[in-house]
C-alpha cells in the first residue's frame, strides 16, 4: 500500500473527522508499518474472541531482530558505498591539485610571456616615435633643402635677369648713341690686344636700385615674371616711378604702405598718448580756470583714460611764470590744445605763451580763445593788438571762439563743452561715438578693424615713439656712417643670408644705430616693407615672445586685406609666423626687411626664435641686435657687424657738439684729459661718453664749475658710477630740500612700479607737487639721460640686461643703490602704489594703468590672497585679455596655484556674484561683455566645453537687455559659432554665423567690416565641409567689401596720409620748371586719382605733361609716361576715345624712344591692348597681344612663366573671336611652360586647366573638359588660403587673363 506520507500531498488540506479546522499535511521522514500489522495488533488489543489463534510474544522478537538485521546490511551496504564514494572523491582531488598545479605553471607561464610581450611593445612604440621624430626631422630637413634650392634656383634666374635687364639697357644705349650720329667704336674691329676689354664676374646684387632698390624678389618662381612690369603683371592703369609703380586704387594697401615709407615724422595730435591741455589765463579770467579745473576737468580725465589715454592740465601761475620760460616752451610743444582765457588786459608771461601758441604755429594743435566781453569794461590796446595778430595767423579760420559775457561758472561750461567736442573729434577720431560707457561702440569698432585679434594699442603706440625718440637723436659725432654703409653692404648679398647680427657691448649705440638706418632706408626705398620691434626691459610685455610675433605678423597683415585669420594660440602664433611670412612675402611687391633690437633680452630666445634659423625667403631680409657678451653661441656664426668703442676723435667730436649746444669751450688741457680717460673699455661706449658730456655742459653751465665737475666724472671709471654721481650732483643742483624730496620720491616710485608712472599719476599721489616744477624736474632728467617719457610714463632710459656681473639696469640700478639701500625700500613705494592703485578699483576705475600695475605689484610683494581678488575683479581680467596680455594673465593664476579649470570655476563663481547685482541695462550690458571675455578666453585656453556656457549666457542677457536684432547680439552669435567650429558641429556654427550676418546686414548695411567678417568666417567653415564653391562666392564678396571700405575709411591712415602728402608735394610745385618738378607732378597726380579726385589728377597730370614737353622735348619717354597716365585717367572716366588716341600717342613715342624688348613699351601695350578689347575691337588687340609675346620671349626666353602668361592672354582673345583651333595649342603650349617652371599644383596650373576645361566644353567634349575641370578644382582646393581667401593681388592678371567666362552662366552638360 505504501507510507503514510504517500496518501497526502504537500500542501493539500486535510479535514477533520470531528469537524475541526483544516490543517496542512506535512512530510513526516518515519515510516509506519502496514495497514495489514496495524489490524492485528489492534485485536491483540482488543477482546479475546474464543477460538481464535495468536502467535507468542516471541515471534514479535523474531520479527524485529529480522528488520534490525535487515537494516544493518542496508546500512553495511551504504557505508561501504560512502566509503568508496570518498575514495573516488580523495582520488578525485589529488587529481585536481595536479591539475592546479599545472595550471598555475601555464599562468606563471603566460605572465611571464605578457610581460615580455609588453616590453616587446614598448619598445616597438618607442622605436614607432623615434621613427616618426626621425620622419619629421627628415620632412623638415627635405623643405630646408626644397626652400634652399627653391632659393638657389631663384637666385640665379634672378642673376640671368639681371643679365638679360644689363643686356637691354646696353642696347637701347648704344640705340640711342647710334640714333645721335654717335660712332661706337666696336673692339671686335681692330687686332690690338690692348684694345680689347675683359669683363671679370662680379657678384651680383640682390637688390637693385640703390642699396634697397625696388624690385620686388619674391619666395617663389612667380615673383620673377613679376619684376617685369610688362603687359599683364602691371595690375595699375598709372605708370608713376618710385613708391607708386603699379599702384591702383584697388590696391589701395600697397599705396598706403608706399606712402608710409615717404612720408616724413608728422607730430601726433596726443604727444606720448596724453592729453595735454595747456591753460593760458589772467588774474582776470582765474575763476573760470579754477572752476573748470575742479569741476570739469576730472571729467575730461575720466573719459580719457577710460579709452586708454591720460589727460593733464598744464598751467602756469602769473606769480612764477617768468622763471619757467624753457619749461613752457616745452610744454607748448607738447600740448594737445591750447585754450586761452581773455577779460580785458595781459601780461608779458600771457603774451608769450600767445605768441608761441597762437601766432608762430597756429595749426599745430587745436586752439581755443575765450573772451570773456562785459558792457563795462573795454579791451586795452596791449589785447587788441595780441587779438588782431592771433586773427592774422589764423589764415584758415580754425580757432574756437567762445565769447561770454555771463558768470564765471557758464563760462567754465562753455570752455568744458568745446574741449570735449575738440577732444572726441580731433583728437581721438571719435566723432558722434558716445565714450561714456565700457561697452561702447569704440571697442566694437576696434574689434570689427582685427577681427578676433586681440591688440594693444599702448604696445604698439610703444614701439613708435621709441622709434621716434631714436630717431630724433643726433649721431653724427657718434661715426655711424660707416656701420650705416657696411650694414647696407650685408643686406644686399645674393641668398641665401642668415640673419644678420649688430654686436656691441651695454651704451655702444646700437638701438640708435638701427634706428637710423631704417629712417634712411624708408627715403632711399620706399618699396620695402620695414616691421621692427624694440625689446624693453626683461620680464616686460615688449620681451614677450608671443606679443612680440604676433605684432610682427599683424603688421605684416596689416598690409593686406584681412587680419581675422591669426590665430590667438600662443604656440600657433610661434609656429605660424614662417608659413606667413613666405606667403605674404611672395605676394608683396618689394622686399620686407625684420629688425628687432636687443634680441637677446628676450626670454628663451633660442627656442621661441627657431624661425631664425630656416632659410627666409628671397625678398626677406633679418636683422638683430645683441649684447656681445650674452649673445647665444649658435648665432655668433651669423654675419655679424660689431659696434667698436668710440675712437678719440669721436669722443671729442660728441664733447664738443655738447659743448656747442650749451655754449661752453673746454680748454685744450681739459680735452685732452677727456681724451685720455676715454680709452678704457668701460669709458670709451657711446652712452658714457654722451653721458659724461652732458654732465659737464649741462650741469657746468648753470654754476660754472667745469673744472671740478670733470675731476669728479674723470673718478667714474663705468657708466653705474657715472649715472651715481648724476644723480648726486642733479640733487645739489636742486635750489630746495622739497624739491629733492619731490625728486627721490618719484625716482624710487618709478623703480618700484612695473610699467613706470604717469604724470597725473605723480600729481595725485604728492598732491603738495605743482605741475611747474614737476615739468622742470622731468626736464632736467631727460635731458641727463636718467628717465623719459614713453606712452605717458614716466621711465628710466638705457635698460640692460642683468645676465653677468657687469650688466645691470643702468639708471634703474643707479637709482636702487642711491635710494633704496639705506631706510627705503621697493616694498615700501610698492605698497603705495598698491593703495593707490587699490583706491582706484573700489571705485570701478579699471583702466588699463590698473590692469597693468595692481596684479604685478602684489605679486611682486607675494601677496597670493589679494592678487587673487584682484584677478577676481572681472574687469581687470577682461582688461588684460582684450589688450592681448594672455600669457600674462595666466603667469599670475600660476602663481596663485590655480590650474585652468579652478581658474575658470572661480570666474563663474565671481561672474554670478556680480550678476545678482546687476539690474540697469548699462550693468547688464557690462555684464554680458564679460561673460563673452570669459568665454572667449576659455576658448583660447583650449576648454570649448566650459567656454559655451558663458557665451550663451552672454547672448542671453543681450537678447533680453538690448534687442534680438542688436549688433552685440551677433557678437555672440559669433564667438559661439567659433565653439561650435572648434568641436567640429558644422551645422550649429554654420546656423549661428547665418544669423549673425543677417542681423550685422540689417544693422549696419550689406557693405560694413563686421558683414565681411561674418562672410570670411562663413567661408572658412564651407571650406572645412568641402563646399568650395559657396565657399568662393563668401570670399570674394568679402574681398570687395574690404577693398570698398578700405577705400572709403582708408586703411593704414588712408585720405590723411594722402592729403598730407599730396600737400608737402604742392609745396614743391612752386619752384621753376625742372624735370623734377615735372616729376613731382605726377606724383601729385597719381595721389588724386588714389583719392578719386579726378578732376585735380587730371590738372596735376596735364601739367606734368606741358612741363615735360617744354623741358625735355615733346619726344622724350617721360612724356609717354605722362600721356600713359592720363589715358588711364580717361579710360576711369569712360572716356576711351580720348584714352585710346592718349595711348597710341604714348606707344608711338616709346616705340621710337625705347629698344622693341623695353618694359615700358610691353606696359603701354598691354594697356592699350585692353583698351581695344574693352571697346570690343579685338582684330586691333591681336597684333598687340602677339608682340608681347615676342617681347616676353625675347627678355626671358620660350620656358619663361612670363611667356606662358602672354600665350593665355593671346589665347583668351583668339577664344572670344571664336577660333578655338589656334587658342588650343597656345593654352596647351602655356600649360607646359607653367608646369615646367611653376609646378603641377600651381595657381596658375589651376587657372589654365579651367580655360582649357572651358574650351574642351565649348568644343564639345564633355569628358575632356570634365577632367580638366576636376584637376583644376583639386589645384584650387590643394592651395593654402591667404588670411580668409586669396585678396587679389596686385600683380594678378585677373583683368586681362582667364576671362573666357562671360556674364552668362555656361549651360549644364547633357546627361
Amino acid at each position: 500500500m505504501g507510507t503514510a506520507s504517500s496518501m497526502v500531498s504537500p500542501g493539500e488540506v486535510i479535514e477533520d473527522g470531528y469537524g475541526g479546522e483544516g490543517g496542512e499535511a506535512c512530510e513526516i521522514p518515519v515510516e509506519v508499518k502496514p495497514k495489514a500489522r496495524l489490524l492485528r495488533s489492534s485485536f491483540r488489543r482488543g477482546p479475546r474472541v474464543i477460538g481464535a489463534s495468536f502467535k507468542s510474544t516471541g515471534s514479535v522478537d523474531l520479527e524485529y531482530a529480522a528488520e534490525y538485521e535487515r537494516l544493518r546490511k542496508e546500512y553495511e551496504i551504504f557505508r561501504v558505498s560512502k566509503n568508496n564514494e570518498i575514495t573516488s572523491m580523495q582520488k578525485k582531488e589529488a587529481k585536481l591539485d595536479e591539475e592546479n598545479k599545472r595550471l598555475r605553471a601555464e599562468l606563471q607561464a603566460l605572465q611571464k610571456t605578457y610581460q615580455k610581450i609588453l616590453r616587446e611593445k614598448e619598445s616597438a612604440l618607442e622605436a614607432k616615435y623615434q621613427a616618426m621624430e626621425r620622419a619629421a626631422t627628415f620632412e623638415h630637413d627635405r623643405d630646408k633643402v626644397k626652400r634652399q634650392f627653391k632659393i638657389f634656383r631663384e637666385t640665379k634666374e634672378k642673376e640671368i635677369q639681371d643679365l638679360l635687364r644689363a643686356k637691354r639697357d646696353l642696347e637701347a644705349k648704344l640705340q640711342q648713341l647710334q640714333a645721335q650720329g654717335i660712332q661706337v667704336y666696336d673692339p671686335n674691329d681692330s687686332d690690338s690686344d690692348d684694345n680689347q676689354t675683359t669683363v671679370t664676374g662680379t657678384q651680383c646684387d640682390y637688390w637693385t636700385g640703390g642699396v634697397l632698390g625696388s624690385e620686388p624678389s619674391m619666395g617663389s618662381m612667380m615673383q620673377l615674371q613679376q619684376t617685369f612690369r610688362g603687359p599683364e603683371f602691371a595690375h595699375s592703369l598709372i605708370d608713376v616711378e618710385g613708391p607708386f609703380a603699379n599702384v591702383s586704387r584697388d590696391d589701395w594697401d600697397a599705396a598706403v604702405a608706399s606712402l608710409l615709407q615717404v612720408s616724413p615724422h608728422v607730430p601726433q595730435a596726443l604727444w606720448s598718448n596724453t592729453v595735454r591741455c595747456y591753460l593760458i589765463f589772467t588774474q582776470e579770467t582765474k575763476a573760470e580756470m579754477d572752476i573748470f579745473v575742479k569741476k570739469h576737468s576730472s571729467l575730461l580725465r575720466r573719459m580719457c583714460e577710460g579709452l586708454g589715454h591720460f589727460y593733464l592740465n598744464v598751467c602756469f601761475p602769473e606769480e612764477n611764470a617768468a622763471s619757467y620760460a624753457l619749461e613752457r616752451k616745452q610744454e607748448i610743444e607738447r600740448s594737445s590744445v591750447c585754450v586761452l582765457l581773455l577779460k580785458s588786459s595781459v601780461t608779458s608771461s600771457v603774451v608769450e605763451d600767445c605768441e608761441e601758441a597762437f601766432v608762430k604755429n597756429p595749426d599745430g594743435h587745436p586752439l581755443v580763445l575765450y573772451l570773456r566781453t562785459e558792457e563795462d569794461h573795454n579791451l586795452t590796446g596791449s589785447v587788441r593788438q595780441l587779438l588782431e595778430r592771433i586773427n592774422a595767423a589764423d589764415k584758415a579760420a580754425k580757432i574756437k571762439v567762445v565769447d561770454h559775457g555771463g558768470s564765471a561758472e557758464e563760462g567754465a561750461e562753455l570752455i568744458y563743452a568745446q574741449l570735449e567736442k575738440i577732444i572726441k573729434q580731433e583728437l581721438l577720431g571719435l566723432e558722434g561715438a558716445d565714450v561714456d560707457s565700457k561697452d561702447s561702440g569704440i571697442d566694437e569698432g576696434r574689434e570689427e578693424d582685427s577681427g578676433d585679434v586681440l591688440w594693444d594699442l599702448h604696445d604698439e603706440q610703444e614701439q613708435i615713439e621709441s622709434y621716434q625718440q631714436a630717431c630724433s637723436s643726433t649721431t653724427s659725432q657718434l661715426g655711424f656712417q660707416k656701420y650705416i654703409d657696411r650694414l647696407n653692404d650685408m643686406i644686399a648679398a645674393p641668398p641665401p643670408t642668415p640673419p644678420l647680427l649688430v654686436s656691441g657691448g651695454p651704451g655702444s649705440g646700437k638701438s640708435l644705430l638701427l634706428s637710423k638706418w631704417i629712417e634712411l632706408q624708408q627715403k632711399q626705398t620706399p618699396n620695402t616693407l620695414f616691421l621692427y620691434h624694440f625689446v624693453g626691459r626683461p620680464l616686460s610685455t615688449s620681451s614677450e615672445p608671443v606679443l612680440i610675433i604676433k605684432r610682427l605678423t599683424v603688421k605684416l597683415l596689416q598690409h593686406f586685406w584681412s587680419i581675422s585669420g591669426l590665430s590667438m594660440e600662443p604656440s600657433k602664433i610661434l609656429e605660424e609666423f614662417p608659413r606667413w611670412l613666405e606667403r605674404l612675402s611672395a605676394r608683396h611687391q618689394g622686399n620686407i626687411i625684420i629688425i628687432i633690437d636687443s634680441i637677446d633680452q628676450i626670454q628663451q630666445a633660442e627656442r621661441h626664435m627657431k624661425w631664425l634659423i630656416d632659410p627666409l625667403p628671397v625678398n626677406v631680409r633679418v636683422v638683430v641686435s645683441v649684447n656681445v657678451e650674452t649673445c647665444p653661441q649658435a648665432w655668433r656664426l651669423w654675419p655679424t657687424l660689431h659696434l667698436d668703442p668710440l675712437s678719440p676723435r669721436e669722443v671729442r667730436s660728441v664733447v664738443n657738439a655738447e659743448c656747442h649746444s650749451s655754449e661752453l669751450k673746454l680748454t685744450k688741457d681739459q680735452e685732452k684729459k677727456l681724451e685720455r680717460h676715454c680709452r678704457s673699455a668701460s669709458t670709451c661706449n657711446a652712452l658714457y661718453v654722451t653721458l659724461l658730456a652732458k654732465i659737464v655742459t649741462r650741469l657746468s653751465r648753470r654754476y660754472r664749475k667745469i673744472s671740478d665737475h670733470l675731476e669728479q666724472c674723470l673718478q667714474c671709471q663705468d657708466t653705474m658710477s657715472l649715472y651715481r654721481l648724476v644723480l648726486k650732483m642733479t640733487l645739489k643742483s636742486l635750489s630746495t630740500d622739497r624739491e629733492r624730496h619731490i625728486m627721490r620720491e618719484i625716482l624710487c616710485l618709478v623703480c618700484a612700479s612695473h610699467n613706470g608712472v604717469s604724470e597725473s599719476e605723480v600729481l595725485d599721489l604728492f598732491p603738495e607737487v605743482e605741475l611747474p616744477v614737476l615739468s622742470s624736474l622731468l626736464y632736467r632728467l631727460n635731458r641727463l639721460c636718467i628717465v623719459t617719457l614713453r606712452c605717458g610714463l614716466i621711465r628710466f632710459q638705457h635698460l640692460q640686461v642683468k645676465k653677468l656681473p657687469n650688466l645691470v639696469f643702468m639708471a634703474w640700478e643707479a637709482v636702487r643703490l642711491e635710494f633704496l639701500v639705506g631706510g627705503s625700500s621697493s616694498a615700501t613705494y610698492r605698497e603705495k602704489l598698491i593703495q593707490y592703485f587699490s583706491q582706484q578699483l573700489s571705485q570701478d576705475l579699471v583702466t588699463w594703468r590698473v590692469a597693468d600695475e595692481l596684479p604685478w605689484l602684489l605679486q611682486q610683494q607675494e601677496d597670493k590672497t589679494k592678487l587673487q581678488l584682484s584677478l577676481l575683479n572681472l574687469f581687470v581680467s577682461q582688461n588684460l585679455y582684450k589688450r592681448g596680455h594672455f600669457s600674462e594673465l595666466l603667469a599670475y593664476w600660476q602663481y596663485v596655484g590655480k590650474d585652468k579649470s579652478s581658474m575658470a570655476s572661480e570666474y563663474f563663481d565671481s561672474l554670478k556674484q556680480y550678476e545678482k547685482s546687476c539690474e540697469s541695462e548699462d550693468s547688464m550690458t557690462k555684464l554680458a561683455n564679460l561673460y563673452e571675455t570669459l568665454g572667449r578666453f576659455l576658448k583660447d585656453l583650449g576648454l570649448p566645453s566650459q567656454a559655451v556656457a558663458p557665451l550663451q549666457r552672454s547672448l542671453e542677457i543681450r537678447e533680453t537687455a538690448l534687442d534680438p536684432d542688436h549688433p552685440s547680439v551677433a557678437r555672440s552669435l559669433h564667438q559661439l559659432a567659433g565653439v561650435y567650429v572648434q568641436w567640429k558641429k558644422y551645422g550649429n556654427a554654420e546656423q549661428l554665423y547665418k544669423q549673425a550676418l543677417e542681423i550685422s546686414e540689417n544693422a549696419y548695411g550689406a557693405e560694413h567690416a563686421s558683414v565681411a567678417r561674418e562672410l570670411e568666417s562663413l567661408a572658412m567653415l564651407y571650406q572645412k565641409q568641402n563646399k568650395y564653391e559657396q565657399a568662393e562666392k563668401l570670399r570674394k564678396r568679402s574681398v570687395r567689401i574690404r577693398q570698398k571700405t578700405a577705400r572709403q575709411k582708408g586703411h593704414m591712415y588712408g585720405f590723411t596720409l594722402l592729403r598730407r602728402r599730396a600737400l608737402q608735394l604742392e609745396e614743391l610745385t612752386l619752384g621753376k620748371d625742372s624735370a623734377d618738378c615735372a616729376r613731382t607732378l605726377n606724383e601729385l597726380g597719381v595721389l588724386y586719382y588714389l583719392q578719386n579726385n579726378l578732376d585735380a589728377a587730371k590738372v596735376f597730370l596735364t601739367r606734368s605733361l606741358e612741363m615735360r614737353q617744354r623741358v625735355l622735348g615733346p619726344e622724350h619717354p617721360d612724356c609717354a609716361q605722362s600721356l600713359n597716365n592720363l589715358a588711364a585717367l580717361h579710360t576711369e572716366r569712360r572716356e576711351y576715345e580720348t584714352a585710346e588716341d592718349l595711348y597710341e600717342r604714348a606707344l608711338d613715342i616709346r616705340k621710337r624712344a625705347l629698344s622693341p624688348d623695353h618694359p615700358s613699351l610691353a606696359y603701354t601695350l598691354k594697356h592699350l591692348a585692353m583698351l581695344y578689347k574693352r571697346r570690343g575691337k579685338l582684330e586691333k588687340a591681336v597684333p598687340l597681344y602677339e608682340l608681347s609675346l615676342d617681347i616676353r620671349e625675347k627678355s626671358f626666353g620660350p620656358k619663361h612663366p612670363s611667356v606662358a602668361t602672354a600665350l593665355v592672354n593671346l589665347a583668351v582673345i583668339y577664344c572670344q573671336l571664336k577660333k578655338h583651333g589656334e587658342a588650343l595649342p597656345l593654352y596647351e603650349r602655356a600649360l607646359k611652360v607653367y608646369e615646367d617652371s611653376l609646378g603641377r599644383s600651381h595657381p596658375r596650373v589651376g587657372e589654365t586647366l579651367k580655360n582649357l576645361a572651358v574650351l574642351s566644353y565649348e568644343e564639345g567634349d564633355f569628358e575632356k573638359a570634365a577632367e580638366l575641370y576636376k584637376r583644376a578644382m583639386e589645384i584650387k582646393e590643394a592651395e593654402p588660403s591667404l588670411v580668409c581667401g586669396n585678396a587679389p593681388s596686385r600683380h594678378s592678371s585677373s583683368g586681362d587673363t582667364f576671362s573666357l567666362r562671360g556674364p552668362a552662366p555656361l549651360p549644364h552638360a547633357p546627361r
